[in-house]
């Protein structure tokens, strides 16, 4: 009899333990935020990882009444900023904007990664397609994609092309291209899209090919020429632009993604306010306008489907990054 009181009272604290801490972990949820949200994007300025991350951390900022506040940690691929996030406290006041190169390329790229892309992370909802587009300086003999790949083979390797560092989407989109056209180029990797930009615009390297965000505003200024996108299709906000497939290079086709992610641990409560006021974001006219006017196209799907995503782009990226022999920095 004792046996069985002491059992029935073991479960009763036990159902009890589980009582308070569901209700906890709602009254948690709903006051939060209570202070300011970090949002790390792993790259330095003047990228496509800054431009998304900056735009909605905004508006998030102004729904929930506490500030989102972006911190740029650039460095090794992401993985600096990504490792930062995947190491802080599973209370949703750090998130991490991921892409194509860290959760995609990075556990492929990387022999010792220091994060699991898989098992670290909570994700929380895919932002945004973003198409790539190629871009070369106005100095370069070559005004459209046909023209650069016949300036390309008659000289071997002297041509550059920049990107956000080894591995990069960046640097796998043009190793990519190189693949198909048959051609022979020489990498410069930088520590972030922003650096590699600045150093095509000053004309010291020749031809990118990153997300159309980060270079639309140079091409408007006319200080970079832009060629194609590297979608599979035109784009409709840019219907004269060829892709990259059709200018020259058939089978051609990578675009790059965005999404947030939380800490592996980070309540569901949480993780869902999280995914359902960044929905909202994406939702409003003026953030979709902003977003349409780069070609990037807004998604905002559940953190289930963004998790599925993310293990069918390991998977997808990982022949090609064998392929590419792309070593980390």
């Amino acid at each position: 009899m004792r046996s069985e009181a002491k059992k029935t009272g073991t479960i009763v604290k036990c159902l009890a333990f589980v009582l308070v801490a569901g209700s906890m972990s709602i009254a948690h949820a709903q006051n939060y935020p209570a202070k300011p949200v970090r949002f790390i994007a792993p790259f330095p300025p003047g990228g496509s990882t800054d431009f998304l991350a900056r735009i909605v951390a905004l508006k998030m900022s102004e729904a929930m009444g506490q500030q989102v506040v972006v911190e740029n940690r650039g460095g090794a691929g992401g993985t600096i900023g990504v490792e930062a996030a995947a190491r802080a406290p599973a209370d949703g006041y750090t998130i991490v904007m991921g892409h194509i190169g860290t959760f995609g390329v990075n556990p492929t790229l990387y022999p010792k990664l220091p994060y699991d892309a898989i098992k670290g992370f909570a994700p929380i909802t895919l932002l945004a397609m973003v198409p790539n587009a190629m871009v070369v300086h106005p100095s370069l003999p070559a005004r459209t994609v046909k023209e650069f790949v016949a300036l390309a083979r008659g000289k071997p390797k002297q041509l550059l092309y920049g990107s956000g560092g080894n591995g990069s989407a960046a640097h796998l989109a043009a190793a990519y291209f190189e693949l198909l056209a048959k051609i022979q180029l020489t990498h410069v990797p930088y520590k972030g899209t922003g650096p590699a930009l600045i150093d095509l615009v000053a004309g010291q390297t020749s031809m990118m090919i990153t997300g159309m965000p980060a270079v639309m505003p140079h091409v408007r200024s006319q200080r970079l020429r832009l060629m194609a996108v590297g979608t599979d299709k035109r784009l409709s906000q840019f219907p004269d632009l060829p892709t990259i497939a059709e200018a020259g290079v058939p089978g051609y086709d990578a675009t790059q993604w965005y999404g947030v992610l939380a800490p592996a641990g980070t309540p569901r409560d949480i993780v869902m306010k999280l995914n359902t006021e960044m929905k909202k974001a994406l939702a409003l006219p003026d953030v979709r306008e902003k977003l349409a006017a780069d070609g990037t196209v807004p998604v905002g799907n559940t953190p289930e489907e963004f998790g599925a995503h993310i293990r069918a782009e390991i998977a997808r990226w990982a022949p090609v990054v064998k392929a590419s022999g792309a070593q980390p920095e």
